[in-house]
């Protein structure tokens, strides 16, 4: 299961772990892979707490850093989420429309959740669990970057939802760290490269989170051929080592893996959740606006299904959608606590099709030997049917 991207950064097999959790990203990244810290929900400074975490829980291992410097949001035209910071927040959050916050104060009700007890912390900059801004802007992506490459051990910065500004690449270049961006078709993969990325995520519709409409099997071999000799990562329906034998006959010389690891033992997913993940089948992570605005493959919820209700006034866009609903989420979270609470049907989380092979809570370290043995024993299966139709012939 080796390719030239574990000589290049210097792992055992190349399979590349998206997740929020530090532990989770260590515990790949130990376990011979690459683990990619998703740093949206982190404020600048907490994101440097999480990294210098890893520093000290990996020894010399590499890891990764994920963050969202999207092409288009609203404001943007103007300046609005240069900064990314408080000042950006507040001036977002007045753009919100009444009748959202009012529909979102409906289906609160609707499902028995409470306000927030008075002096709970309401702070509109980004990071922090009821954060509203966080990174879905250049701003706050430029912020992440910044402390990213403070960090040696960081090899590799990772994008959404557009090609990072052309500087952001340079910059990362100078610090030796390879940039890789996430793409939904060939046309945006050609932007990517054509920015400088070095490595490009074929991300398949399958994928939980921010995804286009195309499938892995269509999208992969079509994204590689425009791209070559780009390294591609095969991403979306990947949870196994058949999958990522499947993705590396594609011609993929890596994997992007991120929804297995959500009911991972080192996971901080709640066990509530987890629980749902693991009773979960494919049809049940859908294609939902209610996110972020932009079409997001999510676990299906009570939250998920009043978005799409006739009376509903509609979901906002990029950053307002998530902004709109952050204390919303934190408090259906501490209501949820309560034995029998009707706020657990809202409970939720980005997840890919895959949810249906998760079915139990194992190690980050068992799923990566899981995937290196079944991989091998597909290789070796088609290695036979080869030797096969040699000897009849």
């Amino acid at each position: 299961m080796r390719t030239d991207l574990c000589d290049l950064f210097g792992i055992d097999v190349p399979i590349f772990a998206f997740s929020h959790c530090r532990d989770v990203v260590a515990a790949v990244s130990n376990a011979g892979g690459l683990g990619v810290l998703g740093a949206l929900a982190f404020s600048p400074e907490q994101l440097e707490i999480e990294c210098a975490w890893i520093d000290e829980n990996t020894g010399d291992k590499p890891y990764g850093v994920d963050t969202v410097m999207p092409m288009g949001h609203i404001g943007k035209e103007t300046g609005l989420g240069k900064k990314g910071g408080k000042e950006d927040a507040i001036e977002f959050k007045k753009l919100i429309p009444p009748e959202v916050t009012a529909w979102i104060e409906t289906v609160l009700e609707e499902y028995e959740v409470p306000r927030l007890e008075e002096g709970y912390e309401r702070d509109p900059s980004v990071g922090g669990g009821n954060a509203g801004l966080l990174g879905w802007t250049e701003g706050g992506g430029r912020n992440h970057v910044e402390v990213a490459l403070h960090h040696e051990r960081v090899k590799l910065l990772v994008n959404a939802l557009g090609p990072p500004p052309r500087d952001i690449i340079e910059l990362a270049h100078q610090h030796g760290v390879k940039v890789a961006a996430l793409t939904g078709t060939v046309d945006h993969a050609l932007r990517q490269k054509e920015q400088g990325v070095d490595i490009i995520v074929a991300q398949g519709t399958e994928a939980g989170g921010h995804t286009g409409d195309i499938g892995s099997m269509v999208l992969l071999p079509d994204i590689v051929d425009a791209v070559s000799p780009t390294p591609v990562l095969g991403a979306g329906g990947i949870a196994s080592g058949r999958q990522a034998a499947a993705a590396m006959a594609l011609g993929a010389q890596g994997i992007w893996t991120g929804s297995v690891w959500l009911g991972v033992r080192e996971s901080d997913v709640s066990p509530l959740v987890k629980d749902k993940l693991f009773h979960a089948g494919p049809r049940d992570a859908v294609r939902s606006r209610s996110l972020s605005g932009k079409p997001a493959r999510l676990l299906r919820t009570a939250w998920t299904e009043a978005w799409e209700r006739e009376e509903c006034p509609g979901t906002l866009p990029m950053p307002l959608q998530y902004m709109a609903c952050a204390e919303a989420q934190t408090r259906i979270g501490l209501a949820a606590r309560k034995e029998g609470a009707k706020a657990r049907e809202l409970l939720g989380m980005p997840v890919g099709q895959v949810v249906g092979r998760m079915t139990e809570e194992r190690s980050s370290a068992e799923v990566i030997y899981e995937f290196i043995d079944e991989f091998v024993e597909c290789v070796a299966k088609l290695q036979g049917m080869l030797d096969a139709a040699e000897t009849s012939s």
